[in-house]
């Protein structure tokens, strides 16, 4: 079954999203979108993306990653209430699964990377919340393939 995940890095201007391939396990960055506007005016351009990308041939959603905000000791950012309302209007809306996702760390590890490549940081810029949520699928990704490992491990065990 051809199959994939979608991540958000939901930011005040713009939003990464990255996608899975079909396999999942390997994320991409795909686009950034506006992000500013009320939390129904963002879950609404999301929402249209989604079905968009829904209609693709390129394989279904099977469900969505959002970036929760952290402060670096764990305790929720301020931006946490926001993320968590469209996260919620999003599964309501879409029928989908979504998962919060720790996203500390993703905008400097994406810039970093960035950087070996691509000298001016305008354009970097322009690829950085994609390139964030590419990083946070591929977090998510790997944490979901080492599950399925260790199932598959006990399974043996047992057997």
């Amino acid at each position: 079954m051809r199959v994939r995940v979608i991540a958000l890095d939901l930011g005040r201007r713009r939003i990464g999203l990255a996608l899975s391939d079909r396999s999942g396990t390997l994320a991409t960055p795909w686009r950034t979108v506006r992000g500013g506007g009320s939390v129904p005016e963002v879950v609404g351009r999301l929402v249209a993306l989604l079905r968009e990308l829904g209609d693709d041939d390129d394989g279904a959603l099977a469900g969505i990653v959002v970036g929760l905000p952290l402060h670096l000791d764990g305790r929720p950012h301020e931006r946490a209430v926001r993320v968590r309302a469209i996260a919620s209007a999003l599964e309501q809306q879409t029928g989908l699964p979504v998962t919060l996702q720790d996203e500390r760390l993703t905008s400097v590890e994406a810039e970093q990377r960035l950087a070996l490549r691509e000298r001016d940081w305008r354009k970097r810029k322009a690829r950085l919340d994609a390139a964030a949520a590419a990083i946070m699928l591929q977090d998510y990704l790997d944490a979901q393939l080492d599950a399925r490992e260790g199932r598959r491990q006990k399974a043996e065990d047992r057997s």
